[in-house]
């Protein structure tokens, strides 16, 4: 049995990726863009958003 076989597919890949961003994406990167002072843009969609969180939990320490 393979190691990836659980990997967590690339937002990139998401069927659902370009829809909008949830309310709970769009809370949680406020909250971690008020730490690292930063903005977030508006309007971004699931996958966008994944991947920014991913960015602002390394710089903010709040990874994985």
């Amino acid at each position: 049995m393979s190691d990836q076989t659980n990997a967590i597919k690339d937002p990139a890949d998401w069927t659902t990726g370009e829809e909008p961003a949830t309310g709970a994406q769009e809370s949680y990167l406020n909250t971690l863009a008020s730490e690292a002072h930063e903005e977030v843009p508006d309007g971004l969609t699931k996958a966008e958003a994944s991947v920014k969180i991913d960015e602002l939990q390394e710089k903010t320490g709040r990874g994985r």
